[in-house]
């Protein structure tokens, strides 16, 4: 099975072994682990890299927990061979990192730095060289700085700069890498990083957030032209999308047009959601969508990425001021339920993920899907040697059975990717929370699998589970 139908990819390799246990995957399902560039590189000032919006957000007093920042991180830059051995003796299928922009194009345009291209040239061979499969995602919120200083993803300029990157990078690694993922959560970039600044670059403008999620799809876009100009084979777009429920249909479908079908209408049905466009009038007269822009918006994807964390449970309450999150959502109060936390307050909700997908493949049809994220920061001790982080390990047999009975309803899920492949840097949170397989000691950049990365190596050699 390939990831697109009737096109060759090596992410279709079968799994080595016959599978065992009592719940089994397609064959050609494919697993892995995904990172992103300023959470784990380092090396923030190493080979011509230029300053990014998080470099700047993360040096801002108040803005990071404990005033961390990723200008060590979990040192990925120098020790990527070590860290792809170690992915290789985990049994990882596929690797899903982030380029990082600024070490490519430093002021975002202009000539490429031959050193940032030598840095993923030799990550995706090493990559090769251990037959893991390496994804590309272009954008993972590291603007370079000079660009948000000309307005950033509020403005047009930044999406037309993304798509000079993007052929840049097609240019360099396209021989080797099949899969390519435009945006990564572009709803945090914008209403996280313009709308209530709890991301970089830290704006709290409604207006510019909304401008940012058009901006941001028309990168995508224009991206999509430049790569399959090239001849890339696989193209996509990562989405952080949530089930939503509650008593009050009304106030279901604000924050469903809020929080998924912004993006999802766009990009799979080439248009906004009116009631979306209609509730954002207050901030925004939308004068920045141009005749064409939607059709470059909705040229045909090969997949799907979704990121899924937990549901969103939302009733009707009189007075209830808005969501700083959700420009426009007043009068709606988001609720928790009894069910399990993570470290980050999130509910452990497995079934919200078999409700999203087959959600998704019902309204949207025709696009495979893979899960791109899916993890839990849990507070993790690393004891004799050893994590037995048993709640880590039941969240994703939980999340991967969830995900197996989506298949089995008819979902074209093509792969998983488990978040994330080590402890890192956690944007705002800064290096508080661990969602790892493999335990970071950031004193001594020493790693350690925790027990549930060797009980997902055996759910890969087996491409399945126990009962």
């Amino acid at each position: 099975m390939s990831l697109s139908a009737g096109m060759s990819t090596d992410l279709s390799a079968e799994t080595s072994g016959e599978p065992a246990g009592d719940l089994t995957f397609p064959p050609g399902f494919f697993w892995g682990t995904a990172t992103a560039a300023y959470q784990i590189e380092g090396a923030a000032r190493e080979d011509g890299r230029g300053v990014s919006i998080w470099d700047t957000f993360s040096r801002t007093p108040g803005k990071v927990v404990g005033g961390h920042t990723g200008d060590v991180a979990c040192d990925h830059y120098h020790r990527y061979r070590e860290d792809v051995a170690m992915m290789a003796d985990l049994g990882m299928q596929a690797y899903r990192f982030s380029v990082a922009w600024p070490r490519i194009q430093p002021d975002g345009s202009g000539p490429a730095d031959p050193r940032g291209l030598d840095f993923y040239d030799r990550l995706v061979d090493e990559l090769h060289g251990h037959g893991i499969t390496p994804i590309v995602t272009l954008y993972h919120w590291d603007l370079p700085q000079t660009l948000e200083d000309r307005g950033g993803w509020a403005g047009r300029e930044t999406a037309e700069r993304f798509a000079e990157y993007a052929a840049v990078m097609y240019g360099r690694l396209g021989d080797r890498v099949r899969t390519w993922t435009t945006l990564n959560e572009p709803w945090c970039s914008s209403f996280l990083g313009y709308g209530c600044g709890i991301h970089a670059p830290g704006r709290t403008e409604p207006d510019a957030a909304f401008a940012a999620v058009h901006h941001l799809l028309l990168g995508h876009g224009l991206a999509v032209a430049e790569l399959r100009a090239a001849g890339a084979e696989q193209v996509g777009i990562t989405l952080n999308l949530a089930p939503v429920s509650g008593p009050d249909p009304e106030a279901v479908t604000i924050i469903d047009g809020l929080h998924n079908r912004i993006f999802l209408d766009p990009i799979l049905r080439g248009e906004y959601p009116a009631d979306v466009v209609e509730r954002a009038r207050r901030f925004t007269d939308w004068s920045f969508v141009r005749d064409g822009d939607l059709d470059l918006i909705s040229a045909p994807i090969d997949l799907l990425g979704i990121n899924y964390y937990s549901p969103t449970r939302v009733e009707t309450r009189a007075g209830q001021p808005a969501s700083p999150v959700h420009p426009g959502s007043e009068g709606i109060a988001f609720v928790q339920g009894e069910e399990e936390k993570t470290a980050m307050g999130w509910s452990v909700v497995p079934s919200g993920l078999t409700e999203l997908l087959t959600r998704v493949a019902r309204d949207y049809p025709g696009v495979p899907l893979v899960i791109t994220e899916n993890g839990a920061a849990f507070d993790d001790v690393l004891a004799d040697g050893r994590v037995a982080d048993e709640r880590r390990t039941a969240y994703l047999d939980g999340h991967f059975r969830a995900a197996h009975a989506a298949i089995a309803a008819g979902v074209d899920l093509r792969g998983y990717l488990v978040w994330s492949l080590m402890d890192n840097f956690e944007w705002a949170e800064g290096y508080a929370k661990r969602f790892g397989l493999v335990h970071v000691d950031y004193a001594s950049q020493r790693r350690v699998p925790k027990d549930s990365a060797l009980w997902y190596r055996e759910v890969i050699r087996n491409n399945g589970l126990r009962a």
